[in-house]
């Protein structure tokens, strides 16, 4: 990866709808040789997919929160999984190694919203604890790695 292909994910990241023409003429190629880079590029899986950020806002979820959650010996990796695929409003699950032993991150509408979530998630067998943090600003939020800069 040069720096004209970090340029091109670059300008993919502000704006996945960027029309080659216009990458070409940033980053002076042909828009042939832009459309090449670009199958290369995701050939390569250093461009996995191409998405929309919606605002969360405009869809009333307005409370965003993480849950440290703490596992015991009862905890069922794949029902967890299960769960959280189906969960419209848990946006992420990580599994840790030391300290607590997953993380959820939650955007929903408001508390009877959340309190329903959390529910559901103590019911899981395994679960010993719950320790909420709701988001009051977000400063930096990037969806997704920043390419070097070559």
């Amino acid at each position: 990866m040069d720096h004209i292909d970090s340029e091109i994910l670059q300008l993919l990241q502000k704006n996945a709808r960027v029309s080659l023409s216009e990458i070409s003429s940033h980053v002076n190629l042909s828009v042939s040789a832009v459309s090449e880079r670009l199958k290369k590029l995701e050939q390569s899986e250093l461009v996995l997919r191409y998405t929309t950020i919606l605002n969360p806002v405009a869809f009333g979820k307005t409370l965003e929160v993480f849950v440290l959650v703490q596992l015991n010996v009862a905890f069922d990796c794949a029902q967890m999984a299960q769960f959280v695929s189906k969960e419209p409003d848990i946006l992420e699950y990580h599994r840790f190694a030391g300290g607590s032993d997953a993380l959820i991150k939650i955007l929903t509408e408001g508390t009877e919203s959340l309190n329903g979530i959390l529910d559901r998630v103590r019911a899981l067998p395994g679960i010993d604890r719950l320790v909420v943090h709701m988001v009051a600003t977000s400063p930096k939020n990037e969806p997704s790695v920043q390419p070097p800069i070559a």
